[in-house]
């Protein structure tokens, strides 16, 4: 492998991780969420990989379209729905349901004409206060909805938790208990859940679960969620080993000083790959499978590594930065920020590769 930063996919972690989904939802159909390039991890092989799924879910109808030229038949639900007339005819075309959370989407489809019908979701903000109509006018749009002629059919109503993280949290079931009143006598599908509504709030699964950060084997909560298998491995490789001298400072800025006299390891990854530079000293990595400590300031295409654990790490010895036996939510937590971010900063200079089993 040549001595530059690689990702690895690990497609039958993302499957035990939908099978994971599977057990905890056991009575609901699941709508893969791939959003995002599939939240950094690539949208077309994870789509292929998670071929078991009941569908698909997107952001946007330019993400659909690239799973529709992919062969992808599966239902495909886009979040956001459409926004303009070239989107809404797009989506058409391509057979995807779109999901309607404002007014300005009703007055777009009123004043298209469709001649293949699209089917439609109406989302109800219960309390995230981001997309969706007031759950109280549920009924009402409802009506509006099935009027329309490019409506082909209500597949069915969503929302979307705000702190399902916070297991302690009593916003979750406020939002759970507004979003039941609201569609009580309707007898539409009904989806809720997100990673965190599927892992810790039973009563959020209703008839569609809509899985993200688990199924690429991150928690949806501060602590790792120990059944789950981490899809994506970020490492590198050493390129240099260096012996610094004690006091003398490492990297820009000088804002780390050798302890000790020290050997140092300059590893070919940095903010330019996607590995954060406001990453503190102590962050671990792994080298040679034992964790040694990030020292000095990440720069564009390297970071540097105590190698006092390791004295005999040498030239060409692969380091992970996250994913195999070193969880993103450790270095996630470091920086503190969430899974999701570091999933979604990999560049596109960083080399992808697929591995089949652990």
């Amino acid at each position: 492998m040549p001595f530059s930063p690689w990702i690895e996919i690990d497609r039958e972690a993302l499957r035990h991780n939908l099978r994971v989904v599977r057990k905890h939802a056991a009575h609901s159909r699941v709508m893969a969420v791939i959003k995002a390039d599939a939240y950094g991890h690539g949208m077309l092989p994870v789509a292929a990989a998670l071929a078991e799924a009941d569908g698909f879910a997107v952001a946007r109808v330019d993400e659909a379209a690239r799973l529709r030229e992919a062969g992808i038949d599966k239902e495909i639900l886009v979040l956001s729905g459409a926004h303009d007339r070239q989107e809404l005819l797009q989506a058409s075309r391509l057979g995807v349901e779109l999901v309607m959370h404002h007014a300005a989407q009703l007055t777009l489809w009123a004043e298209t004409g469709l001649s293949r019908p699209v089917a439609v979701w109406l989302k109800l903000d219960t309390g995230m206060n981001r997309l969706g109509f007031p759950p109280q006018q549920a009924q009402e749009l409802l009506s509006r909805l099935r009027n329309l002629p490019g409506v082909a059919k209500v597949a069915g109503i969503l929302t979307h938790l705000a702190n399902a993280d916070n297991l302690g949290d009593d916003y979750t079931p406020l939002q759970l208990q507004r979003f039941s009143r609201a569609t009580a006598a309707l007898n539409l599908p009904l989806s809720i859940a997100n990673s965190a509504g599927i892992l810790g709030w039973p009563s959020s699964h209703e008839d569609w679960v809509r899985p993200g950060i688990m199924l690429y084997g991150a928690s949806p909560f501060s602590a790792p969620v120990e059944e789950l298998r981490p899809a994506m491995t970020f490492g590198s490789k050493l390129i240099s080993v260096n012996t610094v001298q004690a006091g003398e400072p490492i990297g820009y800025g000088g804002i780390w000083q050798a302890p000790e006299s020290m050997p140092v390891g300059v590893v070919a990854a940095g903010y330019g790959d996607g590995y954060p530079r406001e990453m503190p000293a102590g962050t671990p990595v792994l080298l040679n499978n034992q964790r040694v400590p990030v020292v000095g300031r990440v720069s564009m295409d390297t970071l540097m590594v105590d190698l006092r654990r390791q004295p005999q790490a040498q030239v060409g010895d692969e380091v992970v930065l996250w994913g195999r036996g070193l969880p993103a939510e450790t270095i996630a937590a470091a920086v503190q920020t969430i899974p999701y971010t570091l999933f979604c900063g990999i560049t596109s200079r960083v080399q992808r590769r697929e591995r089949e089993g652990r």
